[in-house]
């Protein structure tokens, strides 16, 4: 079976494709990256030591430091050269959790699942404090609780009272064929369309259901400017000035059956104040909260958080390694490999993303065993404040390529060919997304062929969004996202507490492992760089990507 395996291995590449050019493939190197990356993983072994080694890694946090050394660490100890933890700008406060206990204690006692958000403050010491329900629709509606705040619980009456409903939806899905059909099949739209990476992505994939939540954080972050949304900002400030205890609110829609969705809640500038405590509960116990409060039944509880700050250093920083290049007219180019490694607090951040940084280093460290000599230099980039904006990896992007914001460009751009993300969760590759460069289609259809018994097969014009390829893009460089099965990511693990090392899939990391290392492995022996889409425009203010800082 090992040798009809391998036959079927070599002959695939070697049937050319009609109407492209033929791909010089080494059969031979991509069955060993087959064999080592299938065969003999460590991909499992990085991310334990990325997640319940590290802890959570939120940028800035200790827990996100004790992930970027040990990332250097293995990076050296593996061989590859000019590793730093290297410093991209300012980013702003540490912050971590130390303490959190939040229980109901009449009208009877019950410990309640709950999350402070990030960068809000703690309640130096246990508060035992009556809940107050509040009816919130524009900033006059606020007069009716001045004076009343003081040591209360503060949970906000929902404007929607929708009920929980049951899901009859498995959590988890692979892509079905007629999927990944329509995926291929998806066409160029009109010129001219921005994307929030900046360039024209292409049309969004439809069925990118991770890309429509990031979307819809982004617009969280933004803010509103409605009445009840200024009035929200207003309450908190009356609430801190009188000395109330703690908001409570509630998760997503998907924060149920012991799943929390809850991400940030405050400001990360090194100037600014503390914002006020935020806890995150799930929907049924925020229901039966409310439930009783409109009742008229007296609810009381108990909340002990401790938070830390830390603003001795507000820079922040991505881990960068490289495998130098070793032709003499080529090895100052350089093709990329990355995902990022920074998190949310509730979980330890498996899915999202140490499944995407644990596939790059696994990717080094698959090529650095095989004793690869690529002619271009390979350099991964583990990114840190993602969550907030792709603030990482933009930043890399401007000091080391071009500017977005007038599209100059420094003479490492021209020697860039590719870069390559991870960034969809634990599922296995199914194909890439051309992010609009339909000039790369043949080459990577071909790149893809050794490895269609793997599942990975579909190259589409489409885009997925809100993730560190579309820096990279947003300079006019070739920069792409693989297509992955989505598995439980939007439903269960996407900024949740159900984000852990057990919703890992570890035969889907060794698959994308492999196919990841041999993108990279083929990219860096090109004899050419990967085609470029024409260079975007200059960003003007308030355009493009996801901005703004640490909103849910």
């Amino acid at each position: 079976m090992r040798k009809i395996a391998r036959l079927t291995v070599l002959l695939a590449v070697a049937i050319p494709f009609a109407g492209s050019t033929q791909e010089k493939i080494d059969a031979a190197m991509m069955q060993k990256i087959r064999n080592e990356g299938l065969k003999n993983s460590k991909v499992m072994e990085i991310a334990f030591n990325l997640t319940d080694m590290s802890g959570n890694r939120l940028t800035a946090s200790p827990g996100f430091m004790r992930a970027a050394s040990y990332a250097k660490t293995k990076l050296e100890e593996w061989g590859a050269k000019n590793v730093a933890i290297d410093p991209w700008g300012e980013f702003g406060k540490g912050w971590e959790l130390e303490k959190s206990y939040v229980a109901i204690t009449a009208p009877y006692y019950k410990p309640l699942s709950a999350y402070p958000k990030a960068w809000t403050a703690g309640t130096k010491g246990l508060k035992s404090a009556e809940v107050l329900l509040v009816t919130l629709k524009d900033s006059t509606s606020l007069d009716a609780y001045r004076g009343q705040l003081k040591n209360k619980v503060i949970i906000i009456e929902p404007a929607n009272n929708i009920p929980y409903t049951p899901s009859f939806k498995a959590d988890a899905r692979r892509y079905e064929d007629s999927d990944l059909v329509k995926m291929a099949n998806a066409k160029m739209p009109p010129a001219g369309g921005q994307g929030r990476g900046g360039g024209n992505p292409g049309v969004v994939n439809p069925n990118d259901t991770a890309a429509a939540r990031r979307a819809a954080q982004f617009a969280q972050r933004g803010g509103g400017g409605g009445g009840a949304a200024r009035a929200l900002v207003l309450l908190k400030e009356l609430a801190k000035k009188e000395g109330a205890a703690a908001f409570i609110t509630k998760g997503s829609p998907n924060s149920h059956d012991g799943t929390i969705f809850a991400a940030g809640g405050g400001t990360y500038k090194g100037t600014d104040p503390a914002n006020f405590l935020d806890i995150v509960v799930g929907i049924e116990d925020f229901n039966t909260i409310v439930r009783l409060s409109k009742a008229g039944v007296p609810v009381k509880m108990d909340v002990d958080v401790k938070t830390k700050f830390q603003t001795k250093d507000l820079q922040g920083y991505n881990v960068i390694g490289e495998i130098p290049g070793t032709d003499p007219l080529l090895k100052d180019e350089v093709v990329m490999l990355g995902a990022h490694l920074d998190s949310w607090q509730t979980g330890t951040g498996a899915t999202d993303n140490a499944s995407g940084s644990s596939v790059m280093l696994e990717v080094i460290r698959i090529l650095k065993t095989l004793g690869v000599q690529p002619r271009r230099t390979i350099r991964i980039g583990l990114w840190s404040g993602e969550e907030e904006g792709l603030l990482g990896s933009r930043a890399y992007v401007k000091k080391t390529f071009a500017d977005p914001a007038t599209m100059q460009t420094l003479p490492a751009h021209e020697k860039f060919s590719s870069y390559f993300n991870i960034d969809n969760g634990t599922g296995k590759v199914r194909g890439i997304y051309l992010q609009g460069n339909e000039a790369a289609r043949d080459i990577f259809q071909q790149w893809l062929t050794p490895f269609n018994d793997l599942g990975a097969k579909t190259v589409t014009i489409s885009n997925t969004g809100g993730t560190d390829h579309q820096s990279f893009d947003g300079v006019g460089l070739p920069g792409f996202q693989f297509i992955q099965d989505e598995i439980e990511y939007s439903a269960r693990n996407h900024h949740s507490n159900m984000d852990v090392y057990d919703h890992l899939i570890e035969d889907d990391l060794k698959q994308i492992s492999t196919i990841v290392a041999a993108f990279v492995y083929n990219a860096a022996q090109r004899d050419q760089k990967i085609p470029r889409k024409p260079m975007p425009v200059p960003r003007t203010p308030g355009q493009g990507g996801r901005g703004g800082g640490g909103g849910q």
